[in-house]
């Protein structure tokens, strides 16, 4: 009788060498997809900043401008932390936006 060896590989199959990305308990492909807030979006998912400006969530956050609460400005989401409003660097500010009607809103 051969002893049979357990930690062989028995076929074919994906053998990963980094831990694959989470949001939440759900795995994501950072190819094409990004976690905010623990939801899974799109890469080149928009959402709408204020009433006319256009952002893309998995890079940059929408935060009101701290003079004017009514106003706002687009800041970089800093890859490795979590970004926050008061911390990270301006993008623009939505008065010189242009919205852009080509852009999917989902």
């Amino acid at each position: 009788m051969v002893p049979r060896t357990l930690d062989a590989p028995m076929g074919p199959g994906l053998w990963l060498c980094q831990q694959a990305p989470r949001c939440g308990d759900k795995i994501y492909n950072p190819l094409e997809q990004c976690c905010n807030d623990d939801t899974i979006l799109p890469l080149n998912r928009t959402n709408l900043c204020g009433p006319n400006c256009t952002f893309w969530p998995c890079f940059e956050l929408c935060c009101p401008e701290s003079f004017d609460p009514k106003k706002y400005v687009v800041k970089l989401k800093v890859l490795g932390v979590k970004s926050r409003c008061y911390s990270s660097p301006i993008s623009g500010d939505c008065a010189s936006r242009k919205m852009f009607s080509h852009l999917e809103r989902y």
